[in-house]
C-alpha cells in the first residue's frame, strides 16, 4: 500500500487543477471555429498518439489494452462523452465560475445514483447531502434574479454524466489498468467525434488554433492522471477538497482573459454544495460490483 504523503498529493492536485484550468481556456479559444464534436475529435485524436507513445515506451506495452469488460469502457465512454460535450457546450454560454460550481455536484450525483447502480443504500446522510447540493445549485444560478440559460442546463446534465462516469470507471479500475482506460476512452471517443463531425465535414485548424487544439488534447490527459496519482498518496476524504481550489482560480481567469463579473453568490452556492460533497463523503465508500 502507498504510504500517505500530503505534500505530493497536494502537488499532484494543484497539477489536475491547473489542466482542468487550461482545458477550460483552449476549449474557448477552438471553438471560435469548430463545434463541441469536431473539438472532441481532434482532442481525442491528440490524447490517442499521446497514449500511444506510452505505451510503446512501457514494459508491459500493448498487452495492456486487452480487456475482459469491453462492455464497460463502451458505457463509460458514452457517459463520459456525452458530458463532455456538454461540458464544452456550456462553456460558451455561462461563466467560467458558474460552470466549475455547478460541476462540483458531481460527487452528489453520485451518492443518489449509487443506490440504483451499485446497489448501496440511500441514507439519510446522503439525502441531506444532496439537499444541500441542489440549495446550492439553486444559489449558484440564481433563479428569478437572472434567467436561466440552456448553458445552466447544460452544465448540470454535465455533471450528471460525469456522475455516472466516475461510478463505470470505478467499475473498470478493477480490471483494467489506467493505460487501458486511456486507450479505450480516446480511441472510442475519437470514433465517436468522427461520426458525428463527418457530415458536415471536417474542418482543419488555423495555425492561431493548433496550439490550443494540442493543450485541450493533453490536458485531458494531464488533469485525470494527476488526479489518479494524487489518490495514490492520500485518501478521497483529503484529496477531493482540494480540487474546490479550482473555484477561485478559475473565477480569477474568467475575470481577467473575460471580463466575467465575480458573484458573491456563485461563491456562496458553491460553498454549500461543498458543504453537500462533504456530508456525503462522510458516508462512506460504495460497493463497486464488478
Amino acid at each position: 500500500m502507498q504510504q500517505v504523503n500530503y505534500t505530493k498529493a497536494g502537488l499532484w492536485m494543484l497539477g489536475a487543477i491547473f489542466s482542468f484550468v487550461l482545458m477550460a481556456i483552449s476549449g474557448r479559444a477552438i471553438q471560435v471555429e469548430m463545434n463541441t464534436f469536431e473539438l472532441m475529435l481532434y482532442r481525442s485524436t491528440v490524447g490517442f498518439l499521446i497514449v500511444l507513445v506510452a505505451l510503446a515506451a512501457s514494459p508491459k506495452g500493448f498487452a495492456q489494452i486487452r480487456t475482459s469488460r469491453f462492455d464497460l469502457h463502451l458505457k463509460r465512454n458514452i457517459f463520459h462523452y456525452t458530458g463532455q460535450n456538454l461540458w464544452f457546450f456550456a462553456l460558451m454560454l455561462v461563466p467560467l465560475s458558474q460552470l466549475v460550481a455547478l460541476e462540483f455536484t458531481n460527487p452528489i450525483w453520485v451518492a443518489l445514483l449509487a443506490p440504483f447502480l451499485l446497489g448501496e443504500h440511500l441514507t439519510r446522510a446522503r439525502i441531506f447531502g444532496a439537499i444541500l447540493g441542489f440549495i446550492g445549485v439553486l444559489v449558484v444560478a440564481q433563479p428569478g434574479s437572472s434567467p436561466l440559460e440552456i448553458g445552466h442546463a447544460a452544465a448540470l446534465a454535465s455533471a450528471i454524466c460525469f456522475a455516472l462516469n466516475t461510478i463505470f470507471t470505478k467499475r473498470i479500475m478493477a480490471h483494467d489498468s489506467v493505460l487501458c482506460v486511456t486507450f479505450w476512452m480516446t480511441l472510442i471517443q475519437a470514433l465517436l467525434s468522427l461520426g458525428l463531425s463527418a457530415p458536415g465535414g471536417i474542418p482543419l485548424p488555423s495555425l492561431a488554433v493548433m496550439p490550443w487544439i494540442f493543450i485541450v488534447g493533453l490536458t485531458g490527459l494531464t488533469a485525470h492522471y494527476a488526479l489518479t496519482s494524487a489518490l495514490t498518496y492520500a485518501p478521497a476524504t483529503i484529496v477531493a477538497p482540494m480540487e474546490f481550489l479550482r473555484l477561485p482560480l478559475i473565477t480569477a481567469v474568467g475575470a481577467l482573459l473575460y471580463g466575467e463579473e465575480l458573484r458573491v453568490a456563485v461563491f456562496v452556492g458553491a460553498a454549500i454544495i461543498i458543504a453537500g460533497n462533504l456530508v456525503n463523503m462522510r458516508t462512506g465508500k460504495p460497493r463497486i460490483p464488478a
